[in-house]
């Protein structure tokens, strides 16, 4: 018997004025509902979600933790451009 592998997301949600927030979890849905009803991390409390933008997929918590980390480094120009490209390929 195989055993399962959960996935883990980064993602990036754009808050009102235009910032943006990064994370990481394994429940994408429950984890984007709490930070649209200001029930999420500080800064989403702060700063009201208004959408997800940039959603990433990975087989483990550590490449998770090492993509989001990579992101929170970019530049507001750099994390625009890698909105931009996600959407530009669905």
């Amino acid at each position: 018997m195989e055993a399962s592998i959960t996935p883990y997301y980064v993602y990036i949600i754009q808050c009102e004025g235009g910032s943006f927030y990064t994370g990481y979890t394994k429940n994408l849905g429950c984890r984007i509902t709490f930070h649209m009803n200001g029930k999420g991390a500080r800064y989403t409390r702060m700063h009201k979600a208004q959408k997800l933008v940039y959603v990433a997929e990975f087989p483990s918590i550590s490449e998770a933790m090492r993509n989001e980390k990579r992101i929170k480094r970019l530049s507001h120009r750099q994390k625009l451009e890698l909105t931009r490209n996600q959407t530009q390929t669905k």
